[in-house]
């Protein structure tokens, strides 16, 4: 039984532990965004390249992040966090020392094998340790002090861009990963599944293959007129990833186990997180480079941009999961994605000659406040709908599901809104149609909870939906 209180010693070192290994990674990943300009100039980097140096981190992390679960329900959360940590300060390094772009590509897909260990377990951590009554309140704060790691990462990322180089966005990982480590080796308790944990290799190597394939397809194909490579690529990917549905629905030891998919609150809580951070990997990534490339921001001037988020996360995100937890999560759920849709919809006046207080202030500002409505709910949601013993299983999924989404988004986003190319590297005016697409996406998100997520007495999500 999970013993740790939310206000105890323990309890405190528990989240620093798993904010600052989760953070870490989250941190690289939106700190790269800010850096993106920066290595285009010095590794000669076009738009397609600078979506590589994203996807190729979000294609492996996304598709090993439920291998990274299992391994740690089996072999213990603390162990494999551990590991990931270790194994992401080493490609860190490797990142920040590439000498050119196919060098950094191929650190950046290793980096992701590396936190595909790591982020799943520093949830699974929480759930597994923490009193159920804490549960509720520990992931709210996890999911706020992540989330400004989050949000400052571009700050960060924009003062060492200017002032040394883009290449120390990569070099602050090993310090912070080292302290995590020895934080959740003194005072982090191991815990493992209940049961054994079979661990799909033929799942994950289907589903990795695949997603490169049409990844690699979506990138390049609008820039080569889709050439037969490209057709090629995106039939192989396309029949992989289908082959991967069916590999899973016949293995008896699948990776994604689709009976957890029965569960209307697992399945709709995943299907918000698709489209709802689907939309916010493009919204992100696109916009760090317009606002240097076309707006003539610095990268610290970027960076520094999207504080609002940073400070509504951290004040709110925690109050947030414990409203949660009274009323259930529905309410919140559906109305967060909308918030989400206003912000972006505001940031369609994101171009050049408009100022930051009258065209991206709002627009980042009202995206804090969605997702303080949202991310805290959504979390809890996924998690309480899988056994203590699956928490790994859990919270991988969803976490694969949110950066396959990423993935997916950062792939095609720019093709339908007219600004693919591989020797480009300005957005130019496509990105108001990008962000016209991404509310529309968050508005999907809101129905979807809507109709799936249900409360019962005592604000509690639905059993067995």
């Amino acid at each position: 039984m999970p013993d740790v209180r939310f206000d105890s010693a323990q309890g405190r070192w528990v989240i620093a532990a798993a904010v600052l290994g989760s953070g870490v990674a989250f941190l690289d990943g939106t700190v790269v965004n800010t850096a993106l300009p920066a290595i285009s100039k010095g590794l000669q980097a076009g738009l397609a390249g600078q979506q590589w140096v994203i996807t190729g981190y979000l294609l492996t992390l996304g598709s090993l992040l439920v291998v990274g679960g299992s391994l740690g329900d089996l072999y213990g959360r603390r162990r494999l966090f551990n590991l990931g940590l270790l194994g992401f300060a080493v490609t860190s390094i490797l990142c920040g020392l590439a000498p050119h772009l196919s060098v950094l590509i191929a650190a950046r897909v290793l980096q992701g094998v590396s936190a595909a260990a790591l982020v799943p377990g520093s949830l699974a951590m929480l759930a597994a340790v923490f009193h159920p009554d804490d549960r509720a309140r520990a992931i709210g704060s996890w999911t706020g002090l992540a989330t400004v790691s989050t949000a400052v990462g571009p700050f960060l990322g924009g003062w060492l861009i200017d002032t040394v180089s883009w290449r120390w966005v990569f070099l602050i990982n090993p310090p912070v990963a080292l302290l995590a480590i020895a934080i959740a080796g003194k005072h982090v308790p191991e815990t493992k599944a209940a049961t054994d944990v079979a661990i799909d290799a033929v799942g994950a190597l289907t589903l990795s293959l695949g997603l490169a394939g049409v990844v690699y397809a979506l990138i390049e194909g609008p820039a080569t007129h889709w050439s037969g490579r490209s057709v090629a690529a995106v039939t192989i990917g396309v029949v992989l990833v289908v082959g991967f549905g069916v590999v899973e629905a016949r293995s008896s030891t699948p990776m994604v186990p689709l009976t957890m998919f029965a569960s209307r609150r697992f399945a709709g809580a995943n299907a918000v997180t698709f489209v709802v951070w689907g939309a916010m990997g493009a919204v992100f990534f696109l916009l760090a480079i317009h606002l240097q490339t076309d707006l003539g921001y610095s990268a610290l001037e970027a960076g520094a941009s999207v504080l609002p988020v940073t400070f509504l996360m951290l004040g709110f995100a925690a109050r947030s999961g414990a409203l949660a937890q009274r009323i259930g999560p529905r309410m919140q759920m559906s109305v967060g994605p909308l918030v989400v849709a206003g912000a972006f919809a505001l940031l369609v006046r994101v171009q050049p000659g408009r100022s930051y207080t009258t065209a991206v202030l709002p627009g980042v500002t009202l995206l804090g406040v969605g997702l303080v409505i949202t991310v805290a709910p959504l979390t809890a949601t996924v998690l309480g709908a899988v056994a203590d013993e699956r928490a790994g299983v859990g919270s991988a999924i969803n976490n694969a599901v949110a950066r396959v989404a990423s993935l997916m988004a950062i792939a095609v986003l720019p093709a339908l809104a007219g600004i693919a190319g591989s020797g480009r590297r300005s957005i130019g005016a496509g990105f108001g149609r990008a962000m016209a697409i991404c509310s529309a996406l968050a508005v999907a998100g809101a129905l979807i909870a809507f109709a799936t997520i249900r409360n019962v007495g005592g604000g509690r999500t639905a059993a067995g939906e």
